[in-house]
């Protein structure tokens, strides 16, 4: 009997050692099947988040990167066929590029000049005419803005100005792509003149162009000029030769007992009213402030009283 019950102690001591054995097993089991899966899990996110990453990169890679485009005015498709160009404004040389186009408004301005593929100045363009301001610009007392032009084949003849496209008065600067060798009376008291004081009492124009036309490739003096522009709502064409126009009119029998030019009944020379500080001379800027339209002329009284620095017979033009 004791016999029987040692074999009863030890069969259920065995069978409660496998059913421990099982039950650490199935926890093992468990415990490795859930990091398997824990595994498993992280191993699909992880490839998920890499599958997702390199769709990015490859969209990226496949795809131009923005870039944010700027128009400007020198932009070269605003100007087929010429190659934009920076002069400065007051530079003397007299020579010219090629196919260009060259930004001759002083400050602020915008006024186009193009050259051909001689170098002759042949179009001159501008939205707007601005005229001077001698008030806020550094304009000199000659009334220009610049204290020479540039030196244009051509304007060292005698006869022969250094011509604006556009007047120091409207703005223009004074180097070779807004200068031509131009007849000095016509510069001076003819047509081109008169255009310049027309703008200027207007106070300004609009859809401003200049043609400039030569008689060969060889020569940098034109031969004729147009101007069309706006003033207040008119369009106005302006075309004149490259000559004397008194030598003209006299030619055609128009010029007769010509009265004198004289702009002034003071015969006296009384500056005291325009000679503001007494010094003997007269500014531009004081006879603006008197009243007086620009430019003075050399027929004008004034004009012994004014400085012509540039000796073409006039001032603040």
């Amino acid at each position: 009997m004791k016999k029987k019950m040692n074999y009863l102690v030890l069969l259920l001591t065995i069978i409660f050692m496998v059913g421990c054995t099982n039950v650490e097993d199935a926890t093992t089991t468990d415990k490795e099947t859930d990091r398997k899966v824990a595994a498993t899990e992280n191993s699909d996110t992880k490839s998920e988040k890499e599958e997702a990453v390199a769709e990015v990169v490859d969209e990226a890679e496949g795809e131009e990167p923005e870039v944010e485009e700027t128009s400007t005015e020198g932009d070269k498709e605003e100007f087929p066929g010429y190659d934009i160009l920076e002069v400065d404004g007051g530079d003397l040389s007299g020579f010219r590029q090629p196919n260009v186009v060259v930004d001759i408004g002083f400050g602020e301005r915008v006024y186009w000049a193009f050259t051909n593929e001689y170098g002759q100045l042949v179009r001159v363009i501008a939205d707007e005419i601005i005229i001077q301001d001698d008030s806020t610009e550094p304009v000199k007392s000659s009334g220009r803005y610049y204290s020479d032009e540039a030196k244009v084949p051509g304007v060292e003849k005698a006869d022969l100005d250094e011509g604006h496209i556009i007047a120091d008065s409207l703005g223009g600067v004074s180097n070779a792509y807004n200068i031509t060798p131009q007849e000095s009376t016509l510069n001076r008291h003819g047509d081109q003149a008169y255009m310049e004081k027309s703008i200027r009492d207007a106070g300004g124009a609009t859809n401003f162009e200049a043609i400039i036309t030569y008689p060969d490739t060889e020569t940098q003096i034109p031969s004729s000029y147009q101007y069309i522009y706006t003033l207040m709502g008119n369009e106005i064409v302006d075309t004149f030769d490259n000559v004397n126009p008194d030598e003209v009119n006299e030619s055609l029998g128009l010029t007769r007992n010509k009265p004198s030019e004289s702009n002034s009944s003071n015969t006296n020379g009384d500056i005291s009213s325009v000679d503001t500080n007494g010094n003997g001379q007269v500014t531009i800027a004081e006879a603006k402030a008197a009243g007086f339209s620009m430019p003075i002329t050399s027929d004008h009284w004034l004009f012994p009283y004014m400085d012509d620095r540039d000796n073409d017979g006039m001032v603040g033009e």
